[in-house]
């Protein structure tokens, strides 16, 4: 992930948005051969991907990357099946489109700037998180005769995983005055709080979240049991696969649903709660036995401000810190009403950065 595209990147007004699909960089596209199919080893896959054919993996996850190398004047990017509502941050040569690809068989977003001849890098983001759908990547087309090479290695200083619900993905951050949930190209995981912190640190990173969801009850079927180590994020979904890659710092950030779902229907706070959220950190530590857990509360309301939860996670953390020294927990200040913009992310995002750095795990990091 490269830190500095992802600050530019993510503030494209929604206005470009529109108008660029609306002008017909994405049109639909049949039975078209890419240049360079996604199996190639020209690309570097960086994220949760379902890989099942890997001439066609499936981009899920919030903050899943695709980069390539490549050469000419002319680039498109081709997409298979689609579900819902996918938006990207598509960065070239560290220029910014943000695209959207619609449900259905098949798309081709073609790059809208001039390129000068040579070689160009390209960065292919998830802004939408997974529950809000998924697309096929299919690979590039590039001019007749050109090539497409892997990139340069990229140079993390660390890796990091974040476990979490809305807050964590990032929705509804580049909306308003009020949370909608009708058109995603205003959730930008790029400038959520994980995100950034992320990117303060030079981490590989990866964002497993799922608006709504909550450790005992939330506003969606699924739950953070059964999502954490899913492919999709459905109960019913297969495990993902080993990638390769080892997390150092894994931040687990939930019960915001467990109180306001309970809350706003007049219901008592899940009496399993704490159970339930102990036995999810000890399935993510057998997973990551090396990893340090940071166990994280609020950005929003209940978080900050909802007795029951701080009580029910105090109780949980508290166990969990006593029965294993690389887990720590850590609470936020900052809270919002509605979901976090922007500027919440950033302050989230700033004071989360500002305690690792004081860390002693985090020394020479």
């Amino acid at each position: 992930m490269n830190t500095g595209k992802l600050l530019r990147l993510c503030l494209v007004p929604a206005a470009v948005l529109l108008a660029s699909c609306a002008s017909g960089n994405i049109a639909a596209r049949k039975g078209a051969a890419p240049a360079v199919s996604a199996d190639s080893p020209a690309f570097r896959y960086e994220g949760r991907f379902d890989r099942t054919v890997s001439s066609a993996p499936v981009i899920i996850w919030q903050g899943s990357r695709v980069y390539a190398d490549f050469e000419g004047e002319n680039l498109a990017l081709l997409f298979g099946r689609s579900t819902k509502q996918n938006f990207f941050n598509v960065s070239v040569d560290g220029e910014t489109e943000v695209i959207g690809v619609k449900p259905g068989e098949g798309a081709r977003a073609a790059w809208p700037r001039p390129l000068k001849p040579g070689r160009h890098s390209l960065e292919l983001f998830k802004r939408t998180e997974a529950s809000a759908g998924n697309a096929v990547f299919l690979g590039l087309e590039l001019e007749p005769g050109k090539q497409a090479f892997p990139p340069k290695p990229p140079a993390y200083r660390l890796a990091m995983l974040f476990f979490g619900d809305s807050i964590t993905a990032g929705a509804c951050n580049e909306d308003g005055a009020a949370d909608q949930w009708d058109d995603r190209s205003t959730h930008n995981n790029a400038l959520s709080y994980a995100a950034l912190t992320a990117a303060a640190f030079g981490a590989d990173y990866r964002n497993i979240a799922v608006s709504g969801m909550g450790i005992s009850l939330g506003y969606v079927e699924v739950k953070a049991g059964q999502a954490w180590d899913r492919l999709y994020p459905r109960a019913d979904s297969p495990r993902a696969l080993p990638e390769g890659w080892t997390p150092d710092v894994v931040f687990v950030n939930y019960g915001e649903n467990d109180y306001s779902f309970t809350h706003g229907k007049g219901l008592p706070f899940p009496a399993d709660f704490a159970d339930g959220y102990q036995a999810l950190v000890r399935n993510i530590r057998a997973a990551y036995p090396a990893a340090r857990i940071v166990l994280l509360r609020g950005g929003m309301y209940g978080g900050a401000q909802g007795a029951e939860l701080r009580e029910a996670w105090e109780t949980a953390a508290a166990k969990l810190e006593a029965s294993d020294p690389a887990i720590t927990r850590f609470v936020f200040r900052h809270w919002t009403e509605n979901h976090p913009r922007v500027a919440d992310a950033r302050a989230l995002a700033g004071e989360l950065s500002s305690w690792l750095e004081g860390q002693d795990f985090m020394r020479g990091r």
